[in-house]
C-alpha cells in the first residue's frame, strides 16, 4: 500500500448538505429530521463565504431518487464555482457518467460499494480515483469496535470500519468520507479513536464527518484524528460559525489552510 500522504498539506473546510425530498435537512444519528433550506441557495452561500469543497448527499429513499439526484446537479452546477461531490441513489457506471457529464467534480457512493464493491474499481478505473468518494458510516460496538452500516445507518453489515476502508482504498476510491453515526448532529466532537484508526490505515484522504460543534473540534479533527478535511452541517446551516471563522482559528493554531479573503 502507498504510503501515507504528508501531514503538512493544506486542511479542507467541507459543508455538508444533506438532501431530502428537495431540501437540505439534519438531524442527530440520522433521525428527527429538521429542514434548513434550499441546497442550491446554500452551496452558493458556502461559496461565497469560502469553503473549498461541498458534499450534497441525497438521502430519500424514494425510487425517483436517481433523477433527483441528477436534476440538483444540474442546478448546483449553474450557481456553485468551487469543486462539489454528489451521492444518493448512484448504482453503476452510467449513473456516475450522468452525474459528472452534468458538472459534479466527485462521486460519492455508500450502500452501493457496500453491496458490490466491484463498482468502486470500475469507477475509478473508467473517471479516475479522484473521481470517486466512499461515504462510511460507523457506529461503535464495543470498545476499540466500529461496524460499518448501510442504507442511512439503518442496516447492519458485519464490516470492521478499518478493513472495509483498507479495502475501498485498494479497489481504487480517492477519499474516505468517514461519519461517526453516534457523534452525528451531536456536536459533542468528532470520534478521533475511529477518525484516526482509519487516517492511519488508509494512504488516501479521510474526511472526519459527524460531532463538529465547536471550533476545537476542527482542530482536534485534524490533529488528533488526523484527518485531511472537515465535514460540517448544522454549525453552518444555523450560522453558529462562518466558514471564515473556523479557518482563521486553525490559521492560528498552525494549521495550514486555504484563505480566500472573503470575511462574510
Amino acid at each position: 500500500m502507498p504510503e501515507r500522504r504528508p501531514d503538512g498539506l493544506t486542511r479542507r473546510i467541507i459543508p455538508c448538505l444533506d438532501v431530502h425530498e428537495g431540501q437540505v435537512v439534519k438531524g442527530v444519528k440520522f433521525v428527527n429530521l429538521v429542514q434548513e433550506g434550499d441546497p442550491v441557495e446554500l452551496g452558493a452561500r458556502y461559496s461565497d463565504m469560502g469553503a473549498d469543497e461541498l458534499v450534497f448527499l441525497d438521502i430519500s429513499a424514494s425510487v425517483q431518487a436517481r433523477q433527483h439526484v441528477l436534476d440538483l446537479t444540474k442546478r448546483v452546477a449553474r450557481e456553485v464555482f468551487i469543486p462539489f461531490t454528489i451521492g444518493g441513489g448512484i448504482r453503476a457506471l452510467d449513473d456516475m457518467e450522468a452525474l459528472l457529464t452534468a458538472g459534479a467534480d466527485k462521486i460519492a457512493l455508500n450502500t452501493a460499494a457496500l453491496i458490490d464493491p466491484e463498482v468502486v474499481t470500475s469507477g475509478a478505473n473508467r473517471f479516475g480515483s479522484q473521481c470517486m468518494v466512499v461515504a462510511v458510516d460507523v457506529k461503535r460496538t464495543a470498545p476499540g469496535s466500529w461496524e460499518v452500516f448501510s442504507h442511512s445507518g439503518s442496516r447492519s453489515t458485519g464490516r470492521e470500519a478499518a478493513d472495509w476502508t483498507r479495502e475501498i482504498a485498494e479497489r481504487g476510491a480517492g477519499e474516505i468520507l468517514l461519519t461517526s453515526i453516534d457523534a452525528d448532529g451531536t456536536q459533542a466532537g468528532v470520534d478521533l479513536e475511529i477518525t484516526r484508526r482509519v487516517s492511519e490505515t488508509v494512504p488516501v484522504p479521510v474526511i472526519a464527518s459527524g460531532g463538529i460543534g465547536q471550533l476545537s473540534h476542527f482542530k482536534d479533527a485534524v490533529e488528533r484524528g488526523k484527518a485531511d478535511a472537515v465535514l460540517a452541517a448544522s454549525v453552518f446551516h444555523r450560522g453558529i460559525f462562518t466558514i471564515d471563522e473556523v479557518k482563521t482559528y486553525l490559521q492560528q493554531a498552525g494549521i495550514p489552510v486555504r484563505i480566500t479573503g472573503e470575511t462574510q
